[in-house]
């Protein structure tokens, strides 16, 4: 009877773990919006005020499927890590970014009209000061990645601006 348990569990488990992988619900155009960004940059800026100048790296892959859009930011004193992925449900892009110095940015928003990807800080009881990151100026080895500020939720003002360097192997 044990025999016939142990052979039984081993023919399941084979059949189980044998399959094929689903193919996954994150394959649509959608999920491809922030392509742009994959791969392996430099990253360097000028000092503004409150950031001094300086440069980085950022590694940036798709995970969990394709579902998500990963990024391994290193920056000297900054460094940070956000998770992104198409939100289906609001047809918006999420981004959730934390780092080194305790900071945690939640953000949405995806493609505009004029060919930016711009991600904006979400509301918080009703305020109009907000901050967003645009990925603007994206060729296929380099872009600009700008964090703007907002008092009135019409005027935006850079405050940190990065240029983008593709990585050569």
């Amino acid at each position: 009877m044990r025999a016939m348990l142990i052979v039984l569990l081993m023919s399941t488990a084979t059949h189980v773990f044998g399959q094929s992988p689903p193919v996954s619900t994150c394959a649509g155009a959608e999920f491809k919006q922030m392509d742009f960004w994959l791969g392996d940059w430099d990253a360097s800026w000028d000092a503004s005020p409150g950031t001094p100048a300086g440069q980085g790296s950022n590694h940036i892959a798709r995970t969990y499927d394709g579902c998500v859009t990963e990024e391994r930011f290193e920056g000297g004193p900054l460094n940070g890590h956000s998770v992104s992925t198409y939100f289906v449900a609001t047809k918006k892009w999420r981004q959730t970014w934390v780092d080194n110095q305790g900071g945690y940015i939640a953000l949405e928003g995806g493609p505009d009209a004029t060919g930016n990807f711009v991600l904006t800080t979400l509301p918080r009881g009703g305020s109009l000061t907000a901050n967003r990151m645009v990925f603007t100026d994206i060729k296929p080895n380099s872009f600009l990645w700008r964090w703007q500020g907002t008092q009135d939720g019409k005027t935006w003002v850079d405050s940190w601006v990065i240029r983008y360097a593709r990585k050569r192997n």
